[in-house]
């Protein structure tokens, strides 16, 4: 039997700063991650043989390279399980969009798995698992908004505002690594404060060099910019995001985007879409 509808959900950098470049080439960042209540879906089948199978997903990515199967094969050999499974993926999130789509469906499939297997992993270990898969997969495990340091995965519980967000999707995949190389990227970000976030706000620094490379991001931002909100990249993008008080203002602003251009409303949410799926099923 099929345990399905389990939910991946997007996420939003409500900032990003980089703070300073490490010593094996990686940034240290400070962000704040809140999740939204738009997902991909996961559908899961436990098999007695020990194979882990993909039956659909992600378009172009293939079922070795897809974090999902990573994580599950993960899971096995870290706890020993002689049970398989089945996924089945129904993706909603944009691949190369800086909302978490891979790094979600990951955790979602350790969290998923490990109830349905019976593994019984605390959700320290399932955190520690998910930090070899990704730096923002932590936060998904965890799910709950957070503020993040170090690479991102140093998390600190936070409750910002749930607001209203038209998301736009612009129809290019941004690629992170490109823009955590290029030289114009600010990487001497002074360290704030959740407190300084909250009274004087902050922004992405990943936003100039992203509308250098992409121009369809830069329009994406210009629009939203000219309809009564301060537009947002999402991670190293290519999402954009504008912030509205209402669902009506929100939904507005997605009615009157240009017709060949994709975007969805969703409201923030501070406990994600997940989390309550496993309190319910008293995983939380």
């Amino acid at each position: 039997m099929w345990s399905c509808d389990w939910p991946a959900p997007a996420k939003v950098n409500l900032f990003l700063h980089v703070t300073g470049r490490r010593t094996d080439g990686r940034h240290n960042l400070q962000t704040l991650y809140q999740f939204l209540d738009y997902c991909d879906g996961l559908s899961f089948r436990v098999r007695a043989d020990g194979e882990i199978r993909r039956r659909f997903g992600a378009e172009g990515v293939a079922e070795d390279d897809d974090l999902a199967v990573r994580a599950a094969r993960g899971l096995q050999a870290l706890t020993g399980t002689s049970a398989g499974a089945d996924i089945a993926i129904t993706k909603r999130l944009p691949s190369g969009g800086g909302v978490g789509g891979g790094s979600s469906d990951a955790a979602t499939t350790l969290l998923a798995l490990n109830h349905l297997w019976g593994t019984g992993l605390y959700l320290r270990q399932l955190a520690e698992l998910a930090l070899q898969l990704g730096a923002d997969v932590p936060v998904f495990v965890h799910g709950h908004a957070a503020w993040g340091e170090g690479l991102g995965e140093q998390l600190t519980a936070a409750e910002p505002r749930e607001t209203w967000f038209l998301v736009i999707v612009p129809p290019v995949s941004v690629a992170t690594a490109d823009v955590f190389e290029a030289p114009e990227l600010t990487r001497d970000c002074p360290p704030i404060t959740m407190h300084d976030f909250l009274s004087r706000g902050a922004s992405n620094v990943c936003e100039g060099p992203v509308r250098h490379r992409y121009p369809a991001v830069a329009e994406a931002l210009e629009w939203l910019a000219a309809h009564g909100t301060t537009p947002r990249l999402s991670g190293t993008g290519a999402c954009v995001f504008g912030a509205f008080a209402e669902e009506s203002a929100a939904r507005a602003a997605r009615a009157a985007l240009p017709r060949a251009w994709r975007g969805f409303v969703a409201r923030g949410r501070n406990r994600s879409p997940l989390a309550a799926r496993l309190g319910a099923l008293g995983g939380r």
